[in-house]
C-alpha cells in the first residue's frame, strides 16, 4: 500500500550503486520532481534502465549531467548528445536494446520470467555475446528478464492507497515497471480519496506502489513547468 511522503522524503531511499528503473517516453510519462530530488544526493554511479536519459534538460538529461549516472540500458539515447559524447570517449556504458525487446524484457523481470527468445536484432551488433538458437528453422536472441532496486514512475492519479491511473501515451513504460522493482515510487499529478478512481479505469494496482509524492510539475501546451 503506498504511503504519501514529501518529496524530499524519498532521498534517503535512494543509494549510490542501484539499479533503477525510470518510467518515460522523452519526458511524457517522466518522473520529473522525482528526479530532480536526485539532484539533491550525493549518490552516484548509477545504472538507470530507461527508454532514453532525458530531454531538453529535463529529468534524466539533468541526472547525468551531474554525473551520477554510469551506466543506461534503453532504445534511444541521442536525444541527449552529452550522453553520446560521453559514450564515445568510454565515459559512459551504454547498453543497447530495441523498444519492445526492453519492454518486454522488463515485463518478464516483474512476472519472475528469466528471459524470452526473439528475432528481433539477430544479425546485428546488438546481439554480440548473446545466446543464439535456432527454432523451426529461424534464429533467436535470448534475451534475459530485467529487475531493477528501485523503480522511479509517473501517473495521473492516485487514491490514498496507491493505486494508479495513467493519461494517455504518458502510460508507456511505467506500469510494468512498477512490476519489476523492489521498491516503487510513484509520482502523480492529483491525489484522491479512496473510492474516487474507477476500478475500470485503474491500471497499476497498490500493492505494487510504496510511497507516493505530488509533482511539482504541470503541463503548458506540449511543455512541463515546474511550479515553485
Amino acid at each position: 500500500m503506498g504511503i504519501i511522503v514529501s518529496l524530499e522524503e524519498i532521498r534517503h531511499i535512494l543509494k549510490s550503486d542501484m539499479r533503477i528503473l525510470v518510467g518515460g517516453f522523452g519526458i511524457s510519462g517522466t518522473p520529473l520532481s522525482v528526479l530532480d530530488q536526485v539532484l539533491h544526493t550525493d549518490i552516484e554511479n548509477l545504472e538507470i534502465i530507461s527508454n532514453n536519459l532525458g530531454d531538453n534538460g529535463m529529468g534524466l538529461h539533468k541526472v547525468f549531467m551531474e554525473g551520477k549516472i554510469k551506466k543506461a540500458i534503453g532504445s534511444f539515447f541521442t536525444i541527449n548528445k552529452e550522453a553520446v559524447v560521453a559514450w564515445s570517449k568510454g565515459e559512459l556504458e551504454i547498453e543497447l536494446l530495441p523498444q519492445g525487446t526492453l519492454a518486454e524484457a522488463i515485463r518478464c523481470g516483474g512476472a519472475g520470467i528469466g528471459g524470452f527468445y526473439t528475432k528481433t536484432a539477430v544479425g546485428t551488433a546488438l546481439t554480440k555475446d548473446k545466446e543464439i538458437r535456432e527454432i523451426d528453422g529461424q534464429r533467436y536472441v535470448f534475451e534475459k528478464g530485467i529487475r531493477g532496486d528501485v523503480a522511479l514512475i509517473k501517473a495521473a492519479k492516485a487514491d490514498k492507497l496507491g493505486n494508479l491511473v495513467y493519461h494517455t501515451t504518458a502510460r508507456n513504460f511505467n506500469p510494468v515497471m512498477a512490476t519489476a522493482a523492489d521498491f516503487v515510487i510513484a509520482e502523480v499529478d492529483e491525489i484522491v480519496d479512496i473510492g474516487e478512481l474507477d476500478p475500470e479505469h485503474i491500471v497499476t494496482p497498490h500493492i505494487y506502489v510504496d510511497y507516493i509524492v505530488q509533482s511539482t510539475y504541470i503541463k503548458e501546451g506540449s511543455e512541463y513547468v515546474e511550479v515553485k
